[in-house]
Formats: structure tokens, C-alpha cells, sequence
């Protein structure tokens, strides 16, 4: 697999393009008609190709994008770099599968983190919450959590919608995490009532974060 082209590939993408499954996808807020099953299967047997991922990546197709990223190498990439990326993400989908699996894994991630929640693009701003939780639930030594609690006290509930999707992920993952901010997440949660009537379809978590936590919690408890 060794001397695929871009062009095959785009090739092979373009055939499985489904416009059922575009019409859903556009309904999200993305734009490429192609099942994520079968792209994953072309990455996993194109394998790690970080060259090929970078044309990929160049072509601005979404469905190339989020394959460039399956087969991306995530120390590949300059911190420079990755933020242009971020920026080029013009999807939900290439934006969080870009920061979840490349920039989370890369050696810039921390700097990229912090440099991106000061960013006044709240689109980028999200990114910076999402690697926050990240670093929330795996490795929160250096984190000020009450830091973290003040700023979602005061901002969640007028951040713009991606933003605020990230802000709120972070506050559930802070009381599912971490008993002594508990009680402070959940009051915030209530107070601010975000998410509260969100539909939510059967077997699935609210993303309301008191009933998140609760849940979540619940779970943990269930399974130690």
C-alpha cells in the first residue's frame, strides 16, 4: 500500500459516497457523504502514512480530512502547524477527530491547550476545552480545578454553542473526577440549568451535567 496516491484514494471516497448519508450529516453541521465504518477500513489498511496525510489534509475534502487524520503520525506535526489545522477544520466532525486524535496525542498538546482557551474564536476556544478535559480526566496534576469551576460559573451559560458544549463537558468531567469539586460542579450545573430540557433518546446520558455526574458516578460505583 505503500505507493497509493492521493488520487486513488480520492477515488475510492468518491465511490462510496452516500448522499443519505450527507443529508444527515449536513443536518449536524458536516459535509461529507462517506460511512465512517468503511473510511476507518481504508485506514486500516493504508495504515500509518503521514505524507499521504498531509495531500490528503491539502485537498480541503472532509472525508479526506478525516481519513489524513486516521493515518497521521501525531508527532508529525509542528505546533504551528496544528494550529493552522484547527483553524482549516471547517467541520465538527474533522475538528474533533483533529484535536481528539492528533493534537491530544501530540508533544504540543499542553501548549496548544493553553494557548488555544485564551483564543478569542470560540470555535478554537473549544478545542482548548476539550484537550482541558482531557488533561481533567487523565492527568490533572498542574490543573487549578477551581480555577476552571470560576470561569465555567461565569461563562458557560452565554458561550456560543460549540464553545459552550465543551465548557459543559468539562464541568461534568470535573464532578465525575474529582469527589472534592463535586458538590461545586453540581450546584453550578443546577444553577445555570444548561442543557436541562436537551432531548435526549432512551439509553443515553443527559448531557445536563448534575444528571451526567450523577449518572456517571453511579456507574463507577456500580462497577469498583
Amino acid at each position: 500500500m505503500a505507493d497509493t496516491t492521493v488520487t486513488e484514494v480520492l477515488a475510492e471516497l468518491a465511490a462510496l459516497e452516500d448522499p443519505k448519508i450527507r443529508a444527515v450529516n449536513q443536518r449536524h453541521g458536516d459535509d461529507h457523504g462517506v460511512n465512517l465504518t468503511a473510511l476507518r477500513a481504508i485506514a486500516k489498511r493504508l495504515r500509518t502514512r503521514p505524507e499521504l496525510a498531509r495531500e490528503l489534509w491539502a485537498t480541503g475534502d472532509s472525508s479526506a480530512r478525516l481519513l489524513a487524520i486516521q493515518i497521521s503520525r501525531p508527532k508529525q506535526y509542528q505546533r504551528d502547524e496544528l494550529d493552522a489545522m484547527l483553524r482549516a477544520a471547517s467541520t465538527p466532525k474533522v475538528h474533533d477527530w483533529l484535536v481528539g486524535t492528533v493534537v491530544a496525542k501530540s508533544p504540543h498538546a499542553e501548549a496548544l491547550r493553553q494557548q488555544w482557551l485564551a483564543d478569542p474564536d470560540p470555535v478554537v476556544a473549544s478545542a482548548g476545552w476539550a484537550l482541558t478535559t482531557t488533561r481533567v480526566a487523565r492527568n490533572p496534576d498542574g490543573l487549578d480545578l477551581a480555577a476552571l469551576l470560576d470561569t465555567i460559573a461565569g461563562q458557560l451559560a452565554e458561550a456560543p454553542d460549540r464553545l459552550q458544549w465543551a465548557m459543559n463537558h468539562c464541568l461534568a468531567q470535573i464532578g465525575i473526577e474529582h469527589p472534592d469539586h463535586r458538590a461545586r460542579a453540581l450546584a453550578i450545573g443546577e444553577r445555570l440549568g444548561v442543557f436541562r430540557d436537551y432531548p435526549t433518546p432512551r439509553g443515553c446520558t443527559s448531557p445536563y451535567a448534575p444528571t451526567w455526574i450523577t449518572e456517571m458516578v453511579r456507574r463507577q460505583a456500580t462497577t469498583s
